[in-house]
């Protein structure tokens, strides 16, 4: 058993910094790269790829990454964990593969996780009494069905841990939970029992610093933002886990960030509900049982995490067609920018009574005046300028149309001094709207696939 292992984050998110899982493994010694690509909205966007082309539903980036990054991998013999397999992961392997081979790279295992795509099967689910209710609302999910765009699971660590059992170095994953990604290679490298729920509960913290990229190690860091070095080349949170499952959250020396008590904690209470219930399939984290003590530059302990069993169900989430939205903006200059941007606004909403325009909502924000705090806004007496931003969002695309043709015309039809039009017509949009839903485990069960690069 290895007394330490270093599990380095490289993304937070689809589109995250490109260059920083190349620093991760070039810039100092890791064990484990973990990758996190998929949000809910995402998995909707792959499946409506997939739906055009069989070949594709995953995160394409990954792919340019591992044309740089693979031999790297291999080389240093870093193991590789990642969710980009969206709602293909067994094409995004072969994809992998592919460039391999091209390089000339042999001995090299992949493995994909899957299983958690249930879209074709949400029928007979239903059918046999998984009701799938709306968490939020309780409702019944035959009132969207016919607008359903994806639905997955929420997998744990468990087939990741089974992935790594074959030896695989690249594991490729469809939805599986964030904080599984980093807790899989503890459960792996230090024989933790299913049933150890402190270990687990503290390798699921890990999971949850490490899950957002540099939001850790500085990114985004509201108390002392300033403090924060070199930016430019921001260095992401590592994980050093122990077999006792002590924590310290870390970084490389030659990258720039910080990580302090400071950055841990406003990571720690990212996306939190109940604080003393922090579920997921593997485990029920307490997260006020957390201790951190800053034990050097850049180094956190976290320690004394608490767990419990996990409940009988998965997490799945579901997207779902809910209308259109068109949102178009336009920008008006000093003098009297405010008054000229609140016009424009007034003739709009007439000019949508006018034309007998139906809509669920509509929306006005003023850039540089109020559009973060809305009412509780510092008043600004008389700002160089504003943009005036008006949304509208309905279910009848043929009124978002016409609405779209009503924000250029303002140009010479408004108030003076516009800027900004340059864009023309705004563009009307699909909205995709989430539905959390519960699934009992044994209604459906993840799949490990591997393949070897000879």
């Amino acid at each position: 058993m290895k007394k330490v292992i270093r599990i380095a984050s490289g993304q937070g998110y689809w589109g995250d910094r490109f260059d920083a899982p190349i620093d991760q493994v070039r810039e100092g010694p890791i064990d484990y790269l973990v990758m996190d690509y998929l949000a809910e909205v995402t998995m909707s966007i792959m499946q409506k790829q997939k739906s055009r082309d069989p070949n594709l539903g995953y995160a394409k980036d990954f792919v340019r990454l591992m044309e740089e990054l693979l031999p790297d991998l291999v080389q240093k013999n870093v193991r590789l964990i990642t969710n980009a397999g969206g709602v293909n992961p067994i094409a995004c392997m072969i994809a992998i593969r592919d460039i391999a081979e091209r390089k000339g790279i042999k001995g090299l295992r992949l493995a994909a996780v899957y299983g958690d795509d249930i879209l074709n099967y949400l029928d007979g689910m239903i059918a046999s009494g998984n009701a799938l209710k709306n968490m939020e609302t309780g409702e019944d999910i035959r009132t969207i069905r016919d607008h359903i765009r994806s639905a997955n699971v929420y997998f744990g660590a468990r087939p990741i841990v089974e992935a790594l059992q074959q030896d695989a170095q690249i594991i490729i994953t469809g939805r599986v939970t964030d904080t599984g990604l980093t807790l899989a290679p503890m459960i792996h490298e230090f024989g933790w029992h299913w049933d150890d729920w402190d270990k687990l509960a503290a390798g699921i913290v890990g999971g949850h610093i490490n899950e957002c990229g540099a939001q850790a190690s500085g990114g985004n860091f509201l108390a002392g933002w300033k403090e924060v070095p070199n930016m430019e080349r921001i260095g992401f949170p590592i994980v050093e886990a122990h077999p006792d499952g002590t924590l310290v959250i870390t970084k490389h020396e030659s990258l720039g960030g910080l990580v302090d008590e400071r950055t841990v904690k406003e990571q720690l209470v990212y996306e939190l509900g109940d604080p003393t219930e922090y579920i997921t399939p593997d485990v029920v984290a307490d997260f006020t049982s957390i201790r951190l003590q800053q034990i050097g530059p850049n180094r956190v302990r976290v320690f004394g995490v608490k767990g419990k069993p996990f409940t009988e169900f998965y997490k799945v989430s579901v997207s779902y067609f809910d209308g259109y939205t068109c949102i178009g903006q336009l920008t008006y200059a000093w003098p009297e920018a405010l008054e000229k941007a609140k016009k424009a606004d007034e003739i709009v909403r007439k000019r949508i009574e006018y034309l007998g325009l139906q809509f669920d909502e509509i929306h006005t924000e003023y850039l540089g005046y109020n559009a973060c705090h809305g009412t509780t806004a510092r008043p600004i007496a008389d700002p160089n300028e504003v943009v005036f931003l008006i949304g509208v969002r309905g279910h009848n695309k043929k009124h978002l149309e016409t609405f779209a043709n009503e924000i250029v015309p303002l140009v010479l039809t408004g108030p003076p001094a516009v800027t900004g039009f340059g864009g023309g017509r705004p563009r009307v949009r699909e909205v995709i709207a989430y539905w959390p839903a519960l699934l009992r485990k044994e209604a459906v069960s993840p799949k490990v696939l591997t393949i070897d690069v000879i």
